[in-house]
């Protein structure tokens, strides 16, 4: 089989390769025939992949909905997965989609869902699956059956760009919940997502975090001592022995200002 070309450390390859070789495989033996593709998209793809803390990102193309029976034993599925590799518990997200539901976007359809966090279910798609499926057809890795690219349709750097701003409105309220930012770790996560939402809003095209970072600290003088902090928060997130709330306040002063940079 042939390399992928992944964003990690040649060190932890084999290991990551190892465990989509094996999600390929279960992936096969519950679905069958009814599996008409896997692809990859998120930090393995378009780069900054870190091997302690991202994810594994799929999306399984399916040739109709999953019925209950299936999604019953695809649950049981990622639970053995989760406890023979513990490394990866609660980091792999798997989006089951048809084939006809993937190639454009509409916000009544449903899919089925694990990510961080949660279980899997179903739910509606939301505005973040303009931006995945973007990234699932420009940028993809395919795994298995055709090429994203044959299966999508092309999405506008229009559309990209109100997604991107549907989704920074979001923000507003998810702000108010200061329980949830005033981790430190979680204000690095918050500054360089939206590092990344404006430059998606200002370019029509998706980078990894540390490339938008990188790309705001020049465009954004003002604000790169904040944004290099975060890129270094985001790598001590183990130490909770920091003063949270002595940097949540220029946090929130910054993202209210980006927010305001995308939706205004």
């Amino acid at each position: 089989m042939a390399k992928r070309k992944y964003s990690v450390k040649p060190k932890h390859y084999s290991e990551v390769d190892q465990l989509i070789n094996l999600l390929l495989l279960k992936h096969h033996k519950v679905l069958g025939e009814k599996l008409i593709g896997m692809y990859m998209f998120g930090a393995l793809v378009i780069g900054d992949f870190d091997y302690e803390i991202s994810d594994i990102d799929l999306v399984a193309a399916t040739s109709s909905d999953l019925d209950t029976e299936e999604l019953e034993k695809l649950k049981k599925m990622h639970e053995e997965i989760a406890a023979e590799n513990k490394t990866w518990a609660d980091r792999i997200e798997v989006g089951y989609i048809s084939l006809e539901k993937l190639r454009r976007y509409n916000p009544n359809d449903r899919q089925g869902l694990i990510s961080p966090g949660e279980p899997l279910h179903t739910r509606t798609v939301g505005k973040d699956w303009i931006i995945n499926r973007y990234v699932l057809r420009e940028k993809g890795i395919t795994l298995f059956g055709p090429p994203a690219e044959t299966i999508i349709d092309p999405i506008s750097k229009e559309e990209l760009k109100k997604a991107v701003k549907d989704l920074t409105k979001e923000w507003e309220e998810w702000m108010t919940h200061t329980e949830i930012m005033r981790p430190r770790k979680y204000q690095a996560y918050s500054i360089l997502t939206l590092c990344r939402s404006l430059y998606e809003y200002r370019n029509a095209d998706i980078v990894s975090k540390r490339e938008a970072a990188e790309w705001a600290k020049k465009e954004l003088p003002e604000w790169s001592s904040l944004i290099e902090n975060a890129l270094i928060w985001r790598q001590e997130w183990r130490n909770e022995e920091v003063d949270h709330d002595s940097t949540l306040p220029e946090t929130m002063r910054f993202l209210r200002f980006v927010i305001n940079q995308i939706v205004a």
